[in-house]
């Protein structure tokens, strides 16, 4: 289809590149691009670190670990248009808003969370570090169970603080899952979709128009809609820059996952 004009009901017609032109061609491919990266950056940087820390924190808990378990997960239960619709509700810029009356509260000016293009893809982050943040945090657990309580005792009967144990016992056990979890980020925030979609429609102003929401308006917009051959041309780039991506990060990162 990435070579072909086609409607999907009309016979296709071949057009060999001219679809990867289109979509090569488009400025907000541009935009795009560096909105996804930027995305992406900003949730590895908050993102990532958040659930490793829950799970730390969680795991020398001796009471109730159980419950900060389910409330940590609570979030991934939550269906995600429910999540995104009820963030939206909290994102509300009026002074009566949720986050608005809070930040009233230490006396900061209400906030246009989403009508703003300096913050709306902040809060598109946040949005999606705390609905994605549990799912890690529970793999982050199970990693832990399996580390070897005697490395512990020997770091504490060394005199090793709780920064120690975590930087030269905690980290260095959990090397191989971080790596896996760090490569997963990478591709989930590069396809992000539903935020854009639901919070923003892109907008304002295509600041947080995405690559996966350029491929849906080639597909299905009203004002680009119909043009599944770009559209696919546009998913193929994608997924290959993805896939060498993922290879190269494999290979630069094998010893260390097995150091």
């Amino acid at each position: 289809m990435s070579v072909q004009q086609t409607n999907l009901v009309t016979a296709p017609v071949f057009v060999g590149w001219e679809n990867f032109e289109t979509v090569f061609t488009d400025p907000l491919l541009g935009t795009a691009v560096r909105n996804t990266a930027f995305f992406a950056l900003i949730a590895l940087v908050f993102g990532y670190p958040i659930p490793l820390v829950a799970a730390v924190l969680m795991s020398e808990v001796r009471r109730w670990r159980g419950l900060y378990s389910a409330v940590a997960y609570l979030p991934v239960v939550v269906p995600p248009v429910v999540a995104v619709l009820m963030w939206k509700v909290f994102y509300d810029p009026r002074p009566e808003g949720l986050f608005n009356t809070v930040l009233g509260w230490v006396g900061i000016a209400p906030q246009s969370w989403l009508q703003s293009a300096d913050t709306a893809m902040g809060s598109l982050v946040l949005e999606a570090t705390w609905a994605a943040a549990g799912g890690t945090v529970i793999i982050y657990l199970a990693a832990l169970v399996a580390v070897p309580p005697e490395l512990y005792d020997a770091a504490e009967v060394d005199g090793a603080s709780i920064w120690r144990k975590v930087w030269h016992v905690t980290l260095p056990q959990l090397r191989g899952v971080l790596l896996v979890t760090l490569i997963l980020q990478i591709i989930g925030t590069s396809q992000v979709f539903l935020e854009p979609f639901l919070f923003t429609g892109g907008g304002p102003a295509n600041s947080t128009i995405t690559v996966l929401l350029l491929i849906y308006d080639y597909a299905f917009s009203s004002s680009l809609g119909g043009d599944y051959g770009a559209a696919t041309a546009l998913s193929l780039v994608l997924a290959v820059f993805l896939a060498l991506l993922s290879a190269l990060y494999f290979r630069l990162t094998r010893s260390w996952s097995t150091s």
